[in-house]
C-alpha cells in the first residue's frame, strides 16, 4: 500500500498508456516484440518509453547493442505498475459490472395487498417475457416506500393508492381495486352479519397499521368511521398485516381491510361487506418517469398485464 502510493506521488503526470508500454517492453525486454505484443510499431514506443524515464528523471532500463534490461529503478517501477494496472482494470471490470446489472436489475418495493395475487402475475409475466433480468423484491412500509422511490433506492412502487399529494411527480399507474370489509375474529357478533353497519363498527376497538408507516390508513379510517363516532379509537397499531390479523384473531378489537386479506388470513377471521359500502381504494403501480430503463419499463408492461381480471 505504501509503495503504491509513493508510485502515485511520483507518476501523477504519467498516462496509463506509459505504465501499459513499460511493463510490456520489461517484460519482454525486447523493444520489438513488446510492440507486436501492443500493436503499435516500434519508433513511438521507444519515444513513449523515454518519455516516461524523463517525466520520473529516473533511467528505467540500461540498454545496449543486443539487450534491453531493468535497472534497480526499472524492477521497482515494474512491480508498482503492475499493481497499478491490476487495479484499473479490477474497477473497469467491476464497473462495467455494476452497469450490467442495472441494465438488467430492477429494484421492486411493494406492499403486504398486491403481494397475494397482483405481484406474482407481474413477476410470471416479466419472467417469460425477460428471463436474464432480476428483480430485487423489498416489503416495505408505504411511507418508507414512498420516500426510497423518490431518492432512487428503489426503481418501482407496488402497493395501495392511498393520498393522491404523496404521489405527486410520479407516475402512477392502476392496476386494480379491491372492496373494502371490517375484518373480525370467528366468534365476534360480526361474523352473524351478512353485512355490518358502519356506525356499528365505529363503536369497537381499532385495529390498525401503524400511523408513521402507513399515514393514508389512518386518514382513511378517520373518513369512514369520525362521521358515526367522533371518538372512536385505535388501541393498538402495527407496522404490517400479519400482526393486524393476529390481533384481530386475538380479540382485540376489528380492523378495516381489503377483501383480499381474507386469502392471508384463511379461516381464522371472517370478512364482512360495510355498509354503506365505501368506495374501493385502488392498486397502483408507481415509477420515476425520468429513472425509466429497459427493464424497469418492461417490468411495467408486464404488471400490466396482470391487471385483476
Amino acid at each position: 500500500m505504501g509503495s503504491y502510493a509513493y508510485l502515485r506521488g511520483i507518476v501523477a503526470p504519467v498516462e496509463l498508456r506509459h505504465l501499459r508500454y513499460f511493463v510490456a517492453v520489461a517484460e519482454e525486454q525486447n523493444v520489438s516484440r513488446a510492440a507486436r505484443r501492443l500493436h503499435v510499431s516500434q519508433p513511438p514506443l521507444s519515444r513513449q518509453i523515454r518519455d516516461l524515464e524523463n517525466e520520473m528523471g529516473l533511467a528505467l532500463f540500461e540498454r545496449s547493442a543486443k539487450a534491453i534490461r531493468l535497472t534497480e529503478a526499472g524492477r521497482i517501477f515494474l512491480a508498482e505498475a503492475r499493481v497499478a494496472l491490476l487495479r484499473v482494470d479490477d474497477a473497469v471490470a467491476f464497473t462495467k459490472a455494476v452497469a450490467h446489472r442495472k441494465r438488467n436489475h430492477v429494484r421492486l418495493g411493494y406492499g403486504a395487498v398486491p403481494a397475494v395475487e397482483l405481484l406474482p402475475r407481474a413477476l410470471r409475466a416479466f419472467q417469460r417475457t425477460n428471463p436474464h433480468a432480476k428483480v430485487e423484491l423489498r416489503a416495505m412500509e408505504t411511507e418508507e416506500m414512498l420516500r426510497a422511490l423518490r431518492s432512487g433506492d428503489i426503481d418501482v412502487f407496488l402497493a395501495v393508492y392511498g393520498l393522491p399529494e404523496d404521489f405527486q411527480g410520479l407516475t402512477v399507474e392502476e392496476l386494480g381495486e379491491y372492496p373494502l370489509r371490517v375484518a373480525a375474529h370467528r366468534k365476534h357478533r360480526f361474523a352473524r352479519l351478512r353485512e355490518v353497519p358502519m356506525r356499528e363498527v365505529a363503536e369497537q376497538p381499532i385495529i390498525s397499521l401503524s400511523r408513521e408507516g402507513h399515514r393514508w390508513y389512518h386518514v382513511l379510517v378517520t373518513k369512514l368511521l369520525s362521521p358515526y363516532n367522533r371518538s372512536f379509537e385505535i388501541v393498538e397499531e402495527y407496522d404490517n398485516s400479519q400482526s393486524v390479523i393476529a390481533a384481530v384473531e386475538a380479540g382485540r378489537g376489528v380492523a378495516i381491510a381489503y377483501s383480499i386479506a381474507a386469502r392471508i388470513a384463511g379461516e381464522r377471521l371472517v370478512f364482512r361487506p360495510l355498509k354503506p359500502a365505501p368506495q374501493p381504494l385502488s392498486i397502483v403501480i408507481a415509477y420515476r418517469q425520468e429513472a425509466v430503463s429497459r427493464p424497469i419499463a418492461a417490468f411495467v408492461e408486464a404488471a400490466r398485464t396482470a391487471k385483476q381480471k
